[in-house]
């Protein structure tokens, strides 16, 4: 019960950052506060190196709190299961055992149910990822909105403006931060030996 209201307290946290970034007061106020601490590190770098930077410190923090929030054991032990579990199921079906089908179904609930659960735990690490990430991201966009027109050269889509949509509606920045913390991510990840998610 303790964990489905963790987890329901952190999906209304983590619903309540996303839903900030259509106000544009607090995204704008967010922005110019951190930009007082991190103002002078943008003066130091190209636009697209302080988004390596800023995004290697997501990777590294989401890292962290997915390696201390997350069961990881018990996550594969649970994985390992429903494996299991979905290749008999699918065997039983396919020789017509109606006995064993039967009595898969009442298992089936039970292992539905630790798979519910171990989705909710996922949660609390979403909401204090985001707690951080958003705040970095309405700083990115008060700061990219002083140099609007800067240039970043992508692999696969060439030159654009870091404000211009490179991926349907995704604008270059974004797709950059997205790039640089997964990649980065995957390194940190396995230095720390996380499982995956």
């Amino acid at each position: 019960m303790k964990s489905r209201f963790g987890g329901f307290i952190a999906l209304l946290v983590a619903m309540a950052m996303i839903f900030s970034y259509s106000i544009a007061p607090i995204r704008e106020g967010v922005g110019q506060a951190l930009d007082l601490a991190l103002g002078p590190l943008a003066g130091m770098m190209p636009f697209y190196v302080l988004i390596i930077v800023l995004s290697a410190v997501t990777a590294l923090y989401s890292s962290l709190i997915q390696k201390y929030t997350i069961d990881y054991e018990r996550m594969t032990e649970v994985q390992e299961r429903m494996k299991a579990f979905q290749k008999e199921y699918r065997e039983a079906q396919l020789s017509g055992d109606e006995k064993r089908i039967k009595k898969l179904d009442a298992k089936r609930d039970r292992v539905m149910k630790e798979q519910l659960e171990l989705s909710q735990q996922q949660f609390t690490p979403m909401a204090y990822i985001l707690i951080i990430t958003v705040p970095i991201f309405f700083w990115l966009l008060f700061r990219l909105h002083l140099a609007p027109n800067t240039l970043i050269t992508m692999p696969f889509f060439g030159s654009h403006s870091l404000s211009e949509a490179v991926l349907v509606f995704i604008p270059a920045w974004i797709f950059w931060y997205m790039i640089c913390s997964l990649t980065i991510s995957q390194v940190i990840r396995k230095s720390l030996n996380i499982g995956g998610i």
